[in-house]
Parts: structure tokens; sequence; C-alpha cells
């Protein structure tokens, strides 16, 4: 644990080191305020107290950024060769896999803190239902959690950041839209499927406030399984150098 604490801490700080969380920080909380508080849905002219509104545009945003903070984790270290020096200093595949997405990870839950403003402002409005936000950010957490595992995975078998981010959108966009469109046009089993596999359906059943085992169930699936294929595509590399 402390080797992987010692990466979390080495691999956030290089986030801070670089233009990368400044700019991500500022356009995530540029983004979401001003279709929060101003585009579509204007909370204080319906005046509810909900953060429907910013967990809708939360769970888009992030889609889109989170690629852009993955590409680089596995990719550039791969091109430089910075991944071998780092191996050699008995640290293994798995301790660089788990360090690395528990940093970006981290540095999500940092952007979704700088937020809670927007639930004290609200619940200033009304009655505001703890339990829904709760949820709501745990939802756009595991959301996270389940998008930077596919980009470490898509990071990992490249050298080309561009090509790493296009291939974590690419594989996402089919669990963030595809599937959910895919179930409805489909009935029975296969609707079904389709309608487990939509990240929409698991994030919505969590922001409403419940937690179900199934929901939880899939998106550690899908962060188990990424953050598996990541470890397996760098141990090959390695056999391979």
């Amino acid at each position: 644990m402390r080797t992987i604490w010692i990466m979390t801490k080495r691999e956030f700080g290089s986030f801070f080191d670089s233009l990368i969380a400044y700019v991500m920080l500022i356009l995530f909380l540029g983004i979401s305020g001003f279709f929060t508080w101003l585009f579509g849905t204007d909370v204080f002219l319906i005046g509810q107290a909900s953060l429907g509104a910013f967990f809708s545009i939360a769970y888009w945003t992030l889609f889109f950024f989170i690629p852009a903070l993955t590409m680089r984790l596995l990719a550039e270290e791969i091109r430089s060769g910075t991944i071998e020096l780092l191996l050699t200093r008995a640290v293994t595949d798995r301790q660089v896999i788990i360090g690395k997405f528990l940093s970006t990870l981290l540095l999500i839950m940092v952007a979704l803190a700088f937020t809670v403003p927007y639930v004290i402002t609200i619940g200033s409005i009304g009655n505001l239902d703890v339990g829904a936000v709760i949820c709501g950010y745990l939802g756009l957490i595991l959301m996270s959690g389940a998008y930077i595992s596919i980009g470490m995975w898509a990071s990992s078998i490249t050298r080309n950041q561009i090509v790493a981010y296009l291939t974590a959108l690419f594989i996402g966009i089919f669990f963030h839209l595809f599937f959910g469109m895919l179930a409805s046009g489909f009935r029975g089993f296969t609707g079904r499927l389709f309608h487990s596999l939509s990240m929409r359906e698991h994030f919505d059943s969590i922001s409403r406030g419940v937690l179900d085992s199934g929901d939880l169930v899939y998106f550690l699936s899908l962060i188990v399984l990424g953050l598996f294929l990541s470890e397996v595509s760098l141990a090959r590399r390695n056999l391979q150098v």
C-alpha cells in the first residue's frame, strides 16, 4: 500500500506541475456552473432545490474530460521510455496501474469538491434531498472510475496520446449513449442486455437516490476489467522489451 500511495502522490502532483489540472478544473467548473445556473435550467426561476441540472451536465462533461486526463498516463511514459525506468525501481505493473488510477480519480474528486458551494446555494432555496445529492456525487465518482480505467487501457496500447484519447472516447460512447439507444430498439433478452450495459441507466438509478447492488457491481466490474486489461497490456509490453 505504501508504494501505491507514493505512486498516487507522484502522479497527482504531476497534474499540477503542468497546466492539465488547472485547465481541467477551470473548464469543468465553468461549463457545469454555466449550465447549472444560467442555461437550460435556471434554478432560481423554477424555485426548486435540485441538483439534477448539475448532475446531467457533469455526466457529459466528465465523459469528455476524463480521456484527456488518461491519454498521457501510460502512452507518454511508453513513448519516452520512462515506463521501463519506473518499473526497474521495485514497482510492479499493478502498483503503477493502481497508483495512476487513484491519482486521476483523486483529481476528479477535487473537481467535484469545488462544486460543494452549488449544494449550499441550492439548498438555501428549499428542502434539498441530501440523500439524492450524496448518491448523485457517488454516481459521478463511480462513472469517473469506470472511464478512467477504460482510458488507462487505451493509453496502455499506444504511444500516441491522441490515439489513446480517441480510443477511450470511442469505447466510452457505447456505454455512455449507444447501448441505451439500442436497448430502446430491442425487446426480450437483447433489450435487457443492452439496458444492463447502458451507463446512463445505472447512473440515473444511483443519482435518484437508490443504491442498488446491481449498479455498484456494474461500475466496479468495469473498473476492475479496465485495470486488469491495462495491467496485462503493460506486462506484455515489458516482456517484449
